[in-house]
């Protein structure tokens, strides 16, 4: 089965269903030996989100506006 023909199965899913399967996904991960070096078995990680992560958003802004500068300096 492809992801493609996956996808909107997954897409039908109720939240805790989709946390569930993001749970499974991070578990067979895991199983693979590149990854268990990052990724303990059992332990839990937090998940970043860029909401309310205003001053993110100010530091990706000045870093883009400072590039732009730079190519145009060029």
């Amino acid at each position: 089965m492809t992801l493609t023909e996956i996808l909107p199965s997954l897409q039908k899913l109720s939240h805790f269903e989709k946390v569930k399967a993001i749970q499974f996904l991070a578990t067979e991960l895991t199983k693979d030996e590149q990854t268990s070096a990052i990724l303990e078995d059992g332990k839990t990680y937090e998940v970043w989100s860029p909401y309310n992560a205003f001053s993110a958003e100010k530091v990706l802004t000045d870093m883009l506006q400072q590039h732009l500068l730079q190519k145009e300096a060029k």
